[in-house]
């Protein structure tokens, strides 16, 4: 999932547009693009499109953002999203590995109440200070998290830290990524909001991609493509690791635990890298399978 594209639940006007487009996922949020008013409206809205036969015949990853469990929302929208079809909930602002463990209750009830066979994943918010500080805890709280999301936003604005310093993009960004690693689930990088700073967005995804983010959250279509430029695998990239494949298959055959390929030394953490590249490449059709 190379870009998902928020959706809000209450611009029903745009869900053909984005099932429609480049981006490897959708998220319909519930939370902070509909005011407080309109949540019933939203939560309704957005359960009638995943009932549709629209999203049935998607093949877009479908995330729902539901409401922070410390709010009268949680539950109900839960209840109302949790339909066959869709692959993850974003759960926004969890506070300990017990509330993500009774979100993952939550989730499962309402999947038992509308007969959903394949479980629905959860992807974490990691938005405040505890959070970061907690963040493979919260990760490794029950199975069904599949991934953590920085909201770099959330995190910054509040304690004063400048939402584009770099130094503090970075530190964040890796602190989430060992995390999440630690967890061995995929780190997912936050939105950005000046929409019309094309450069400054492609900026903030290539060091997410550097320091290993699956990809990048997209508030506005234009910004979709650069994502999905980023995180795709260069032809370079994929050529060495294919080099890297041929050679590790041909080193197990030999007994040989180290060699060299393109004039660099490769070991097993090189061939992990390297598979997951053509993994990777071939998912995105780049690849014969």
């Amino acid at each position: 999932m190379r870009s998902k594209l928020f959706v809000p639940g209450t611009r029903p006007e745009l869900f053909a547009k984005a099932l429609d487009s480049a981006a490897d996922g959708i998220c319909l949020d519930l939370e902070d693009a509909v005011s407080e008013a309109r949540k019933d409206e939203a939560r309704d809205t957005v359960r009638q499109l995943l009932a549709g036969a629209d999203v049935a015949a998607t093949r877009k990853t479908l995330i729902v953002r539901v409401n922070a469990m410390d709010t009268p929302h949680f539950e109900r929208d839960v209840a109302a999203v949790a339909l066959p079809g869709v692959h993850l909930i974003n759960l926004p602002k969890p506070q300990s590995a017990a509330h993500v463990r009774a979100a993952a209750e939550a989730v499962e009830k309402a999947e038992r109440a509308h007969g959903v066979v394949a479980p629905i994943g959860l992807l974490l918010n990691i938005e405040a200070p505890a959070a970061l500080r907690m963040a493979a805890e919260l990760a490794l709280a029950h199975p069904r998290v599949k991934g953590l999301q920085l909201g770099l936003g959330d995190l910054f604005e509040p304690l004063g830290i400048a939402r584009r310093a770099p130094q503090a993009i970075q530190q964040a960004m890796f602190a989430m990524r060992m995390a999440a690693g630690e967890a061995g689930l995929y780190a997912y990088d936050s939105a950005f909001a000046d929409i019309r700073d094309a450069e400054g967005f492609r900026a903030e995804a290539m060091l997410s991609r550097n320091l290993g983010f699956l990809g990048k959250t997209c508030i506005h279509p234009s910004q979709v493509a650069i994502a999905n430029e980023v995180f795709r695998p260069t032809d370079e990239e994929i050529a060495h690791a294919l080099k890297v494949v041929d050679a590790a298959r041909e080193a197990d055959a030999k007994g040989v635990g180290a060699y060299v390929v393109d004039g660099k030394m490769i070991d097993i953490p090189f061939v992990i890298r390297a598979r997951d590249i053509v993994e990777s490449a071939r998912g995105l059709g780049l690849l014969p399978g």
